[in-house]
């Protein structure tokens, strides 16, 4: 138990909590803790009702029976994978961004939820995930099952074909899919290729909660493989190049 613990409280916040609520609340309804028809979100309910706490319990929990306790395994997996390489990488230090990011994803999917009447709202919130790391890390090599191998950029509509040949599914990974691509447009493809505004900066409010712990700013596939002197370009102000001490 000792050795979970530390596994546990080494991961990064928002991986942590969020990998631990989608047990706690899967087992809670598998169970019968907890009536399973009060975690997934109903529309009449949700809206009429004002029971607003199935936005969330219904990203976290998924209803296990013979039939689905594999795919949910596959989904921790890739939750714990890649919120874990997002919040540690592209994101590090900065907790505020990736809130933010999962704040905006998982309105995005509450939203669509809604819409179409989706009570679980698992898949299209951890494929949303996935793939703004898969578009940060395009060129990234990534395995697949049977030993198959090929760039991150194509892993989501891998996972979406195979759910839709599988499982004659693969909605729920297609809406993921535009959530994610939805984000990753208006936080960086829009701004940084198109010269538009700048929609999703970061609230004040969660900056004060998450205060960034250094001045790392990564932009859109821009991983650092060496030190470089490069022009920063912040905000569109032109700072100069910079330069590490001692070169």
């Amino acid at each position: 138990m000792s050795d979970v613990r530390n596994w546990f409280n080494s991961l990064p916040i928002f991986t942590r909590y969020w990998l631990l609520c989608t047990i706690v609340c899967t087992l809670v309804g598998r169970f019968g803790l907890v009536s399973p028809t009060s975690l997934i979100l109903i529309n009449d309910r949700f809206i009429n009702n004002f029971e607003i706490w199935r936005a969330a319990t219904s990203v976290f929990f998924y209803p296990l029976n013979p039939g689905t306790g594999f795919h949910f395994l596959i989904n921790c997996y890739f939750l714990y994978n890649y919120s874990l390489r997002l919040e540690l990488g592209e994101y590090d230090a900065r907790p505020a961004d990736y809130c933010f990011l999962l704040l905006f994803n998982w309105i995005c999917c509450v939203i669509i939820g809604l819409i179409g009447e989706f009570h679980v709202l698992m898949d299209p919130m951890v494929l949303s995930i996935l793939y703004v790391w898969c578009q940060l890390n395009k060129d990234a090599i990534v395995n697949f099952w049977f030993g198959t191998q090929f760039k991150a950029v194509y892993l989501p509509w891998v996972l979406f074909a195979f759910n839709l040949i599988i499982s004659r599914g693969g909605m729920m990974e297609l809406f993921g899919i535009l959530v994610g691509h939805l984000y990753v447009f208006l936080k960086f493809k829009y701004p940084q290729e198109f010269g538009g505004s700048e929609f999703l900066n970061t609230p004040k409010i969660l900056e004060s909660y998450f205060p960034s712990q250094r001045g790392n700013i990564r932009w859109f596939e821009a991983v650092p493989q060496r030190r470089q002197r490069t022009r920063n370009r912040f905000r569109g102000y032109n700072w100069g190049p910079g330069y590490v001490l001692g070169e």
